[in-house]
């Protein structure tokens, strides 16, 4: 019963932390005309309804991730990271008119040293984030999958 609690609750501040990025994503574009870097502006709404979207779909779908308690814990932690920053990063890349790692989506627009390091490392870091977040994800679906087999199989 312990483990169950464990998980809704989870589920639920997974949920919460969806909705609450999908409202900073719309805050974001409504102030897009604003930002040095408007084209980025719209990237980091778009990234934040998306992200938000995830995150409340993966809290739906929660309890039906089957892997040990450390691993939902990174998990958990890392969508939290994840989407968060691919948020924040490209927010920085539109306030500070950065994005040099961005190719065509940021127009060739080019920020201080520092804010194209801040850009490169929240990329990195969500990108290898979100392929772990898919890989136990993945993992953890096809272990509830075959567990109903099983059930399934015994009737």
């Amino acid at each position: 019963m312990e483990n169950s609690s464990f998980i809704k609750n989870q589920s639920d501040r997974l949920i919460f932390a969806g909705v609450l990025l999908f409202f900073l994503g719309l805050i974001v574009g409504l102030a897009v005309p604003v930002f040095a870097n408007p084209r980025m502006g719209v990237s980091s709404h778009i990234e934040g309804v998306l992200n938000g979207m995830f995150l409340i779909v993966l809290g739906l779908i929660w309890n039906k991730i089957i892997l040990s308690g450390k691993w939902l814990k990174i998990t958990f932690w890392l969508a939290i990271y994840g989407t968060f920053m691919n948020w924040l990063g490209i927010l920085i890349a539109a306030v500070f008119n950065g994005g040099k790692m961005l190719g065509i989506m940021a127009s060739g627009q080019e920020g201080t040293p520092l804010v194209e390091a801040v850009i490169g490392f929240s990329l990195i870091s969500l990108s290898v984030a979100m392929i772990i977040i898919c890989i136990t994800t993945l993992t953890g679906l096809r272990k509830y999958m075959a567990t109903k087999e099983v059930s399934t199989q015994k009737k």
